[in-house]
């Protein structure tokens, strides 16, 4: 082994990225920066030790201060989202979270009634090349011509499919999602309803966004994006349905839980119950609005015409670019953000019609309207002077 003091070519792609971290404007939905408390835990040593199985029930000894940190975790999650739901925090992400908890009530075969990809439902919601999409039958509901979650189409396809499984909940859909509609459809079809909060749940931790618990057998979500945490997921279920999640997530998906991550999964959610926490979501949907009336008032289509949570979608079909252009341009010029795919796009998903932008990251930053008014018509300008160039 080297000795400590060594630099090697893995010190120089860190330096790099923490140059890259710093210099650039971060506009990925799906991404937030983590205080240094959380930091912190994930370069504990709570990583040195292997845990696999549940508080009281592990396989190797050794585990007893394990136990209590996972016990402390749950308590901390629950009160969050302040539910009485049984709640795992073993997955490793957000997608190992959806398929667990899928595997936990659907048998292969069975159908279940999700969000389409291009309409902003996720991979792991039973996207053709997700494992999701390859086991089960998957049936898509989509949005309206305004680009809004059509709840007469969930309905109806609901009666026609009779699916075992609801999912609800995106990637991409600016607007809230309504969960009692969602919950009174599976109800007269006898479906489970499983809500992917990824995106919202710090939204929905700070009451502003509705919450689905109470009305979804089932919450999966990310630690990162708007609760600014670690990479990792959750699963919230009904108590009833406590042992097949267990099971499903150990040993059905995962073996040894990562016990650093579950340490900073806690210190993320000893954070969101601080009350500055609140301001912060205030400021990050005020910032994803500011920011999209800007492209509107510069003459971009922005799918349904605004946002109600943290991010927006541009359609870039009649100007001539792409997603990936446009992606790859304003990297070039110190921004990032992801292309993405729009409803009823045209293009395959490595191009995409639109872009996906949002607020977390920057807001973590200090950024307030002002920082993104101004970054938004630099964007833009940008795009501006691509048609141009056409």
């Amino acid at each position: 082994m080297k000795p400590e003091f060594m630099y090697t070519p893995l010190d120089e792609i860190y330096v790099k990225e923490l140059k890259r971290q710093s210099e650039t404007v971060e506009l990925i939905a799906s991404e937030n920066f983590v205080s240094p408390r959380i930091l912190k835990y994930l370069g504990s040593e709570f990583t040195c030790k292997y845990t696999e199985g549940y508080p009281g029930k592990r396989y190797y000894g050794g585990c007893k201060y394990y136990d209590e940190l996972e016990w402390y975790c749950q308590s901390l999650w629950k009160d969050v989202f302040n539910t009485d739901y049984h709640v795992n925090v073993q997955p490793h992400s957000g997608t190992t979270a959806n398929l667990a908890a899928i595997a936990a009530v659907v048998s292969p075969g069975e159908t279940i009634l999700s969000m389409s990809l291009d309409c902003g439902g996720h991979l792991s919601h039973g996207a053709r090349v997700s494992q999701v999409g390859k086991l089960y039958n998957i049936v898509n509901y989509g949005v309206n011509e305004n680009g809004w979650i059509d709840y007469d189409e969930v309905e109806r396809l609901a009666d026609e499919w009779r699916p075992k499984l609801i999912i609800c909940g995106a990637s991409a859909y600016s607007r809230i999602i309504d969960y009692c509609k969602f919950s009174k459809i599976a109800k007269e079809v006898n479906a489970y309803l499983l809500a992917d909060i990824a995106h919202v749940a710090g939204l929905v931790a700070a009451n502003h966004h509705p919450s689905p618990f109470g009305y979804a057998d089932l919450v999966t979500s990310t630690t990162q994006k708007t609760l600014a945490g670690p990479r990792g997921g959750l699963i919230f279920c009904r108590k009833e349905l406590a042992k097949k999640i267990d099971s499903a997530v150990f040993p059905g998906q995962q073996g040894g839980s990562l016990m650093n991550v579950i340490a900073a999964k806690a210190a993320c959610a000893e954070q969101c119950m601080e009350p500055e926490f609140i301001d912060y979501i205030k400021q990050v949907k005020a910032n994803a609005k500011a920011m999209a009336e800007v492209f509107i008032k510069r003459g971009y289509n922005v799918i349904t015409g605004g946002t109600d949570n943290h991010m927006f979608l541009v359609d870039l079909r009649g100007t001539g670019l792409t997603g990936i252009d446009v992606q790859n341009t304003l990297e070039d010029n110190g921004i990032t953000l992801n292309k993405n795919s729009i409803p009823n796009d045209p293009l395959p998903p490595s191009k995409s019609s639109g872009i996906r932008i949002g607020t977390p990251a920057m807001t973590t930053r200090g950024w307030k309207e002002e920082e993104f008014i101004k970054c938004a018509n630099d964007i833009c300008d940008i795009l501006d002077d691509m048609r141009a160039a056409q």
